[in-house]
C-alpha cells in the first residue's frame, strides 16, 4: 500500500449533481488520492503519462478514459509524457447521484454493474472513449437540467459498450469503504453541511442525535473512520476549496467564512489535507471549472 495517499475533500457540496473540471496543461501535479465521489476522467495527448489506479500501474495512450469508484486511490503522473499541450476533463458525481432503489430498476442494470465494478477503476476501449469524447467536452456548454440528463446519457452509453478493463485488484480499496448506514450519522452531517460557517460543539451534535457526548465520539469514529472535530475540518475544508475556486475572497475571508476563526490553523489544516495552502489551491484550478 503506497503511504503517501491523500484524502481530497472535492468542493462538490450536496445540493450539486456534479462538477465538471477542464484545464490544458504541461505536467501532472496532483498526488496520489482518494475521494468519495466517483471520478470520470478524459485524458487526450498525454502518451506515455503514469497512470495509478489502486494497485495497477500502467504507461497510458494519446487517448484515454477512466471511471474511477468511491474510495479509490488513483493518480496521473507525467512519467514518459513530453506533451506540453495535456488536455484533461474531470467530471466528480455523488455516490447517490442514483439512487439504491432505482439502480435496482431493469433499465439501469447496465449502469449499476458499471458502478460496481468501478470500485476497480474501468478503463474504456479507445473506440469508446473516441465516441464519448465529443460529449464530455461540450458538457460545459449545457446548463442545469440538461446538463445532468446529458451526464446521465454518457454514463449510460458507456456503461453498454464492450471491451472495458478492470485496473486494481478488488480488495484493493476495501480499507477506504465507509459505509456509514446510519440516519444519525446523516443527520449528524447534515447539520454540519447547513452550519459549518457557525461554532458547531461536539455537545451541539450530540444532543441533536440524542446521544451521550462520550458516546456520540466513539460511534462516529466506529463508523467514518475519523473523529468528530476531523469530520467537522472535511467539511469545513470543503466549503472553503469550493470558496477558493468560486471566488476572488482573500484567503482570510475564506478562513474566516468557514468557521475557522484563526488562519494560521486554517493554512496548516489545509496544506495536511490537500497537499497545498489555500494559495497555491487557487493557482492549480485555472481551468474551467462548473458545477450542475
Amino acid at each position: 500500500m503506497h503511504k503517501n495517499i491523500v484524502r481530497e475533500i472535492t468542493p462538490l457540496t450536496q445540493n450539486d449533481c456534479f462538477t465538471i473540471f477542464s484545464r490544458v496543461k504541461k505536467e501532472f501535479n496532483f498526488p496520489l488520492h482518494y475521494h468519495e465521489e466517483f471520478e470520470l476522467n478524459l485524458i487526450i495527448n498525454a502518451k506515455g503519462a503514469k497512470r495509478i489506479i489502486g494497485d495497477h500501474i500502467d504507461y497510458i495512450d494519446e487517448l484515454e478514459l477512466v471511471l474511477v469508484g468511491p474510495n479509490l486511490s488513483h493518480a496521473w503522473f507525467t512519467g514518459q509524457c513530453t506533451s506540453d499541450e495535456i488536455k484533461e476533463v474531470t467530471i466528480q458525481f455523488h455516490k447517490d447521484l442514483f439512487d439504491e432503489k432505482m439502480l435496482r430498476r431493469n433499465q439501469l442494470s447496465f449502469i449499476r454493474k458499471m458502478f460496481d465494478l468501478s470500485n476497480k477503476g474501468i478503463l474504456f476501449s479507445k473506440e469508446a472513449a473516441e465516441t464519448i469524447c465529443p460529449r464530455i467536452l461540450s458538457l460545459h456548454q449545457k446548463s442545469g437540467f440538461d446538463s445532468v440528463i446529458s451526464l446521465i446519457n454518457i454514463l449510460h452509453d458507456l456503461s453498454t459498450t464492450r471491451d472495458i478493463r478492470t485496473l486494481s485488484e478488488a480488495t484493493f480499496n476495501n480499507e477506504f469503504q465507509l459505509n456509514f448506514n446510519s440516519r444519525r450519522i446523516e443527520k449528524a452531517f447534515e447539520y454540519m453541511n447547513k452550519n459549518y460557517d457557525k461554532q458547531i460543539s461536539l455537545g451541539d451534535i450530540a444532543r441533536l442525535v440524542n446521544m451521550t457526548e462520550v458516546s456520540f465520539s466513539r460511534f462516529i469514529k466506529k463508523r467514518t473512520g475519523i473523529t468528530f472535530i476531523d469530520s467537522l475540518n472535511e467539511i469545513r475544508l470543503g466549503h472553503a476549496s469550493r470558496i477558493l475556486i468560486d471566488t476572488t475572497n482573500s484567503v482570510a475571508e475564506v478562513s474566516y467564512s468557514c468557521g475557522f476563526n484563526n488562519i494560521s490553523n486554517f493554512n496548516r489544516l489545509f496544506k495536511k489535507k490537500k497537499g497545498c495552502t489555500p494559495k497555491e489551491f487557487r493557482e492549480n484550478f485555472s481551468g474551467t471549472r462548473t458545477f450542475f
